[in-house]
């Protein structure tokens, strides 16, 4: 028998910014999604037949998908693959917005698109949510930033998970994350404890096991210069992340360390460990971002590869690993491969398997465009 393919919700993100436009770019131009995957849009119609505009790939043909009364409940209904569904909000249109500026009203349809797709995943008629950027400063004048910091905080709430962490991957490199959005002396004095390391290092290994790893190899980073260096330069390797390893490893789990984060991510990166679990923010950030984040100041060229995943929940989350890119806004330049990237993920994880984009990596380093490539537009009139 067939297996169905996955049903992979897709959010427009803050509408002033890059996310619609490099949607309308992987439905049109990356057509070996639809032997993989049903996309299926979560935004308006309107907002969408801009980014269309603004991409140059002709009007996208997008089926609506409609639900008799709370799309909260009733049956999954059939999908044809072969093509995108849209779940039009009707909630916003081009003119209630300026592209490249912050505004409550991209800021509210922003979260009313995640809600929806939440909503989606949680009664069963999509297989997993990925997100497109918002804007913080606009979401809190849409009034959701006053609750969210974030997507992965407004995720946890709407779907009742209390223990989540946030996964960045680039290729090979996956780091988890045991404090995101917190001050660093918050996180060392009130979040970098034994309790929540164990449980980051137990959703790390999760997900490489979701991901078709079979036995996944942990590696866990320090906090401090060179893992404290038996406490010459702080003792909390000794109190807080050793014991954490030690508890993992009780439970089967191949984890090791703690080791210095200056060589640690290296090792990862050449195939020591399947994922790293960093203490803080800008630990795990700053090694996937250099990794996937390409610049040319010269040139303008403006690459992004990265993936966003939410661990913990009971649905399957994945985002784009940058911003809502104001300043390219609206220009038609945005690079659509972390989105690619990060529907890869949310099939891999939807089907148990590698993602595409791993195999992909070796053929299109240095071949992505600012634009994006060319490919066919197969749902261009």
């Amino acid at each position: 028998m067939t297996r169905a393919l996955p049903r992979i919700a897709l959010t427009l993100g803050d509408p002033a910014g890059i996310g619609p436009e490099i949607l309308a770019k992987l439905l049109a131009r990356e057509h070996a999604i639809y032997a993989r995957c049903i996309p299926v849009v979560v935004g308006d119609a309107r907002v969408m037949a801009q980014a269309a505009s603004i991409a140059g790939v002709g009007e996208l043909e997008l089926a609506t998908l409609r639900f008799d009364g709370d799309s909260s409940s009733g049956e999954r209904q059939p999908l044809a693959p072969g093509r995108a569904y849209l779940v039009d909000l009707e909630n916003i249109a081009p003119e209630d917005y300026a592209l490249g500026k912050v505004g409550a009203a991209a800021g509210r349809a922003a979260g009313e698109f995640i809600a929806r797709a939440i909503e989606l995943a949680l009664a069963g008629h999509v297989d997993a949510v990925v997100t497109n950027p918002i804007h913080k400063e606009s979401f809190i004048l849409g009034a959701w930033g006053k609750r969210y910091p974030g997507h992965t905080e407004m995720f946890s709430d709407l779907c009742g998970a209390r223990r989540t962490c946030m996964m960045l991957a680039c290729g090979a490199l996956r780091v988890c994350h045991v404090t995101t959005h917190v001050s660093l002396l918050d996180a060392l004095t009130k979040h970098i404890k034994r309790e929540r390391i164990a449980e980051v290092i137990g959703l790390a290994h999760d997900a490489c096991r979701a991901l078709g790893i079979a036995a996944p190899r942990i590696g866990v980073a320090g906090v401090n210069p060179h893992a404290g260096e038996d406490a010459m330069f702080g003792d909390e390797e000794q109190r807080e992340i050793a014991p954490a390893i030690a508890d993992a490893r009780a439970r089967g789990i191949d984890a090791e360390g703690p080791i210095a984060a200056d060589t640690l991510f290296s090792k990862a990166v050449g195939g020591m460990y399947d994922a790293v679990v960093a203490m803080y923010h800008d630990q795990g950030h700053i090694p996937v971002k250099l990794a996937g984040f390409k610049y040319d100041h010269q040139s303008g060229q403006w690459d992004m590869r990265g993936v966003n995943v939410t661990l913990g929940l009971p649905i399957i989350r994945t985002s784009v690993d940058h911003g809502t890119a104001f300043d390219k806004a609206g220009k038609g330049v945005a690079n659509h491969e972390s989105l690619l990237e990060a529907l890869d993920y949310a099939v891999a994880l939807a089907t148990g398997s590698a993602p595409v984009g791993d195999e992909r990596e070796d053929q299109t380093e240095g071949a992505a465009d600012a634009d994006g490539g060319e490919g066919p537009h197969i749902l261009e009139r």
